[in-house]
């Protein structure tokens, strides 16, 4: 009996700690006063530079939105599609917020918040005068893409391009105006935004039906998923829907009204 006494307390000390430890990274963001938030500098309206050098857009409102709750301060570190997971699982940052389609394979690396707070589908910037008309226009081409986005694997699959992959959008978008592409595939949240505001796009068009649409995610280190930091962050995501503040920022930075809000907005009031 004594020995079942003592295993019960063995395994009831465990339990104490693993929870205490569970609460550490919450705890150690209040303690540091900050909590650093990748998000990107090169996707307007969602993150970029301003001429001054400052970040904004409609993920930087939630990266300072999410550090208002907490009480802290937001420090704001630039990533791109191939470093982010990378940063968030070395402990570079606490917190994506970044534009990541949620996907199986991401889930298995890092902790993918519910619900998704966006979504956006896979489609194509080019030319008016390339011509293209359907998917399959882009067999045997040289297209332009990012490294680690997650529709790259598909559409080379289904539609045979030659893709040529850069770490950002500059250097994508500088190889589509230089001709070394025919085309930049890419999420068309991002397209559809630069041909209705920036002039350089005025002679592009987004030729193809979009294709693949995948919700986006924040996400924490996949340890703390289901812990009080990842809960947290699920409440936080959920309250954006329910009280319309993502519509509100959506339309404060120039965004056009996204179906997924409303319909998630509707759904959680």
């Amino acid at each position: 009996m004594k020995r079942l006494m003592g295993a019960a307390a063995a395994i009831a000390m465990v339990a104490a700690f693993s929870t205490a430890a569970q609460a550490d990274k919450l705890d150690d963001i209040k303690a540091a006063g900050k909590i650093v938030v990748g998000v990107k500098q090169d996707y307007k309206p969602w993150g970029y530079l301003t001429s001054d050098g400052e970040l904004t857009g409609l993920e930087i409102d939630l990266a300072k939105d999410v550090a208002s709750r907490l009480g802290v301060e937001a420090e704001l570190v630039p990533v791109v599609a191939s470093n982010r997971m990378e940063f968030l699982q070395q402990g570079r940052i606490d917190l994506i917020i970044a534009t990541m389609g949620d996907n199986p394979e991401r889930r298995e690396v890092v902790g993918m918040i519910e619900p998704n707070y966006y979504a956006g589908g896979t489609n194509v910037i080019a030319p008016k005068a390339a011509g293209l008309k359907e998917w399959e226009d882009i067999r045997g081409k040289d297209v332009c893409a990012l490294q680690g986005s997650y529709y790259n694997k598909r559409v080379t699959q289904l539609y045979g391009p030659n893709l040529v992959a850069f770490a950002g959008i500059p250097e994508a978008t500088s190889a589509l105006t230089n001709g070394s592409c025919v085309a930049f595939l890419y999420d068309n949240t991002w397209i559809e935004s630069q041909l209705a505001s920036d002039p350089q796009w005025a002679d592009y068009e987004m030729p193809f039906v979009t294709e693949d649409p995948q919700a986006w995610s924040i996400a924490v280190p996949l340890e703390d998923l289901d812990q009080p930091y990842g809960q947290l962050m699920s409440e936080i995501v959920t309250d954006w829907h329910k009280t319309g503040y993502l519509i509100e920022r959506n339309a404060a930075n120039g965004i056009a009204p996204s179906p997924f809000l409303q319909e998630q907005h509707d759904k959680l009031q």
